[in-house]
């Protein structure tokens, strides 16, 4: 795998994914950038949600389960100290359709502890939580 990322100015870049998408990413104005694109961290974020978004819908199809919403909330917290690394992160994942809570907990639970690649690829603590159809889980995974 491999990407490419150009200096635009400033603090601005273009990332070219090999799958041809490009990225843009920049730095807030408090720093010189001109918030034209994601944060570095934002980025890493955003890859983990659609890391284990694919592997849990991939997961809920294979069992033949019909989801017919399904989002995710993550929020990283940051060590204070440079290079202010995730210390901790939690994916809540929102799921609306006839899904079986024992099932949704079992591709949560393959997707963090199996196949999900971009978690693998982070030292942060991460959980996760989720609701079906706005009713909130019994547990924390």
């Amino acid at each position: 795998m491999k990407t490419t990322v150009t200096w635009n100015g400033n603090m601005s870049f273009s990332g070219q994914s090999a799958s041809g998408v490009t990225i843009p990413i920049d730095a807030a104005k408090n720093v010189g950038g001109n918030d034209s694109g994601a944060r570095p961290m934002e980025l890493l974020l955003h890859g983990l949600a659609g890391c284990t978004g694919i592997d849990i819908i991939l997961i809920l199809r294979k069992m033949r389960l019909d989801v017919r919403a399904f989002s995710m909330e993550v929020e990283g917290t940051r060590a204070d100290d440079h290079p202010k690394r995730f210390t901790h992160i939690h994916i809540h994942y929102a799921l609306e359709g006839d899904l079986p809570e024992e099932k949704v907990v079992r591709a949560i639970r393959l997707s963090k502890e199996k196949y999900c690649s971009v978690s693998h690829s982070l030292n942060a603590a991460i959980t996760a939580s989720y609701s079906i159809n706005g009713v909130r889980g019994k547990e924390m995974i």
